[in-house]
């Protein structure tokens, strides 16, 4: 038998579902900065009353900012690119094999966060570089479709 609250009169684990259920929904919706038409749709299919729907479209346009604020602050603060040294290494021979062509390419990635600068040596084969040069080239061109660019919008 679940352990009921004193003055709601349901179940400790009803309170804490109904909490986190509240807060999954401001913090979705803040982060999507949803239209007040969008929210109300959203809220409608959760069968509550017209004025519980009106209390909690309050509580978003009321609180939407601030809970955008406090995300922002939450997301974690990522390193950026400083600089990037890069070297082609190119082994012709070895005493096994007189003939042999084995090239690969190092790259030395200088990252900073604030005023920390750290570095990351990376090495990988050419057509290994090549087709992850395509796969950002494909993202980037993603960013450019329409989807994309409503979606970025939507997040600032």
């Amino acid at each position: 038998c679940a352990p009921f609250t004193g003055k709601l009169g349901v179940g400790v684990d009803a309170v804490q579902h109904g909490v986190e259920g509240l807060t999954y929904l401001l913090t979705e919706s803040s982060k999507l900065m949803i239209s007040e038409t969008d929210f109300q749709d959203s809220i409608q299919v959760l069968g509550f009353s017209d004025d519980l729907n009106k209390l909690l479209l309050q509580l978003y346009l009321e609180n939407r900012k601030e809970i955008r604020s406090i995300l922002g602050e939450l997301a974690p603060k990522l390193p950026s690119y400083h600089n990037l040294e890069w070297r082609l290494d190119v082994q012709l021979a070895s005493r096994s094999l007189r003939q042999q062509i084995k090239p690969a390419v190092t790259m030395k990635l200088h990252l900073q966060q604030d005023d920390d600068q750290t570095a990351q040596v990376l090495q990988t084969d050419p057509s290994t570089l090549l087709h992850l040069i395509q796969q950002l080239e494909q993202a980037l061109g993603e960013m450019k479709t329409n989807h994309c660019r409503r979606i970025v919008r939507n997040m600032k």
